[in-house]
């Protein structure tokens, strides 16, 4: 298939997992706002449309450069420091949900819309209803069961078929409220204490104390050179990290990055310091060791998130991920907020990364950015332990001589479960098995390989690329 065409533009660019999300951010652009108000607005509409990959009960990482450095901002929050355990369901697997805050920390220091425009697009909505996706609806249907034990039993989401108009007025409060006040009005008072009753009727510790005390750090980004450029991604608890090893091990000449099989090896190794990522800058240092027996053991099948790339004429860039992890996170519903949250506390596994009451497991949240002294674009893709690996293919064909396009929409693969998913039309299916791999073949365009969200800026101005797979799309103005 050939690639997507590049779009270009004079005021911005957006790239998200939604037509409505990208309209969102074009008119926040159109009315004088900047990239970073062209995400949040892009970033809350995909609250309203897509809640099974995020909502309000979730988390977003977010890179921005204001077009002279690049900044890391973590809306990621803490398990509950009376927690006794981590689950990957229910209330004792949510942590303090940070994209409240994310958007106001990041708003506060970047945008030039007041917060109330930014998320009239996404208020409109709720109130008004938006057509409701067959994914959508697909993925309600799936988890009908997790969603009424979860207290979701009344929510339209569960009586939707593709196309119905589905209308969230107590969602569009729960915007209003954000937009008029900030993330006070959600870390505090009657939402912080809906968000502790729900998690407590559901198993959970998550109390007001958790909501009131959560921070959203602003960070320096992991940085390193890759094939003239610089990659940016997010330091820890993201595991973006571990996009940031595979480059370097390629720079360096420790590990070839040739074939898919190369590829494949490489992420193998890797992964196994997925538990590691705490170290931060420190994992760079260290020597990165042969891949496992199995080649593409490791990384896990988890999958919803959703992306939002920016751009804008006076070259801010923000590349972002927002997420409830799972599909409908905890499935653990708000009623008075019209949400439901996370589960990202089944991020914790072992080693530095076990469970502890209080701490951020490792985020599967990667975005990345590419700088050069002329340019920047920012790449996003949903897909949990797939993002890293996706980023990296894209990257590697860009090294190779492929258009930005065309190594967005070539064919993939997913090392997952110890199992090596790849798309039917891939042209290395027979090498990886003659090198050991248990291959599975799979459609093209399956929801397993990505959704990559791309924007950027130039010499010639702003620029956006939207993957063909899933529903993303881009325009820019």
């Amino acid at each position: 298939m050939a690639g997507r065409e590049l779009v270009r533009g004079r005021l911005g660019a957006v790239s998200a997992a939604s037509p409505l999300a990208v309209a969102a951010g074009i008119e926040a652009l159109a009315n004088g706002g900047n990239a970073v108000d062209a995400a949040i607005a892009a970033q809350a509409v995909l609250t309203v449309v897509m809640p099974e990959a995020c909502g309000l009960g979730g988390d977003a990482l977010l890179l921005v450069n204001d077009g002279r450095t690049v900044t890391a901002v973590n809306g990621t929050g803490a398990a509950a420091a009376g927690a006794t355990e981590a689950a990957t369901d229910g209330g004792a697997s949510v942590t303090v949900p940070g994209l409240p805050q994310a958007w106001t920390e990041t708003s506060s220091r970047w945008g030039r819309l007041p917060l109330r425009e930014v998320l009239a697009a996404a208020i409109a909505l709720a109130e008004q209803g938006a057509a409701a996706s067959a994914a959508t609806v697909a993925a309600a249907n799936a988890q009908r069961e997790r969603l009424v034990r979860g207290g979701a039993g009344e929510w339209a989401w569960l009586t939707a078929a593709p196309g119905d108009l589905v209308r969230q007025p107590i969602l569009a409060q729960s915007l209003g409220a954000i937009a008029a006040d900030g993330d006070r009005a959600f870390y505090a008072g009657a939402y912080a204490d809906a968000i502790a009753g729900a998690v407590a009727r559901t198993g959970g510790h998550l109390a007001g104390t958790d909501l009131a005390q959560h921070a959203t750090p602003v960070l320096t980004p992991i940085s390193v050179a890759w094939s003239g450029q610089t990659v940016h991604v997010q330091p820890p608890m993201s595991q973006g990290v571990l996009l940031a090893l595979a480059l370097s091990a390629i720079e360096e000449g420790s590990f070839s990055g040739g074939s898919a099989a190369d590829l494949v090896a490489l992420i193998g190794a890797v992964f196994t310091h997925r538990d590691d990522v705490a170290e931060g800058t420190a994992l760079l240092e260290r020597p990165l060791g042969s891949a496992p027996a199995t080649p593409g053991s490791g990384p896990r099948a988890y999958l919803h998130t959703a992306g939002v790339a920016t751009a804008d004429q006076h070259g801010m860039v923000v590349s972002s991920l927002v997420s409830v992890f799972d599909d409908f996170g905890s499935a653990v519903f708000v009623p008075e907020g019209g949400f439901v949250l996370n589960n990202r506390a089944g991020g914790f596994t072992s080693g530095h990364n076990a469970f502890r009451p209080g701490s951020r497991p490792v985020h599967t949240l990667a975005p990345a950015m590419t700088t050069t002294a002329s340019s920047t674009t920012a790449l996003a893709t949903p897909g949990a332990d797939g993002q890293v690996q996706t980023l990296l293919q894209v990257l590697c064909r860009v090294r190779d001589g492929r258009s930005l396009s065309d190594a967005i929409t070539a064919p993939r693969w997913r090392c997952e479960d110890g199992q090596v998913l790849v798309e039917d039309d891939h042209c290395e299916i027979g090498d990886l098995s003659d090198h050991g791999c248990d291959v599975q073949i799979l459609p093209a365009g399956d929801d397993r390989f990505g959704a990559v969200v791309c924007a950027g800026v130039d010499d010639d101005g702003p620029f956006c690329i939207a993957d063909h797979r899933r529903g993303t799309a881009c325009e820019a103005a």
